[in-house]
């Protein structure tokens, strides 16, 4: 008798039942890593400001004035990131002795937020529409891995 040619319907089963389980792992790991190599965008920006802004201070004596002009590191930022806006926060900052740098998320990183301050304070919060494993309420680090992992 001849042997028959092809896949038997069981097997068929076996091989999606296989690649459903491995979409299953394989999807949130990847978006996990996805998020963790954008978290840098708004750190390193971050940082990048921070120095921009002691070096304001270094010049005039005061962090006043430092968002007046287009480029100056306290001024709104739209054009650093893809991924976050940047901006000054809080009352009267800058100030003449404090200020308060600010990467809010968008698009992909919303309910991503970052702080550092004139201290070098690091603050995060990642609230919805965060992945569920993101969030976490506010930190005095930066948070770069799920379940608030600084």
């Amino acid at each position: 008798m001849k042997q028959p040619k092809g896949f038997t319907l069981i097997e068929l089963l076996v091989v999606v039942a296989v690649i459903g389980i491995l979409a299953a792992v394989a999807l949130p790991a990847y978006s996990n890593y996805t998020i963790r190599g954008k978290i840098p965008d708004a750190t390193s920006n971050l940082a990048t400001k921070r120095v921009a802004m002691e070096q304001f201070f270094q010049d005039n004596r005061t962090y006043v004035g430092s968002n007046v002009a287009a480029g100056q590191p306290c001024n709104t930022d739209t054009d650093d990131s893809k991924y976050y806006t940047f901006s000054c926060t809080g009352a009267g900052t800058p100030s003449a002795s404090t200020y308060i740098i600010t990467a809010t998320g968008t698009g992909t990183m919303t309910g991503f937020t970052y702080t550092i301050d004139q201290n070098n304070n690091k603050t995060s919060t990642i609230v919805a529409p965060a992945s569920s494993n993101w969030i976490a309420p506010l930190t005095n680090c930066w948070i770069t891995k799920p379940g608030g992992v600084c």
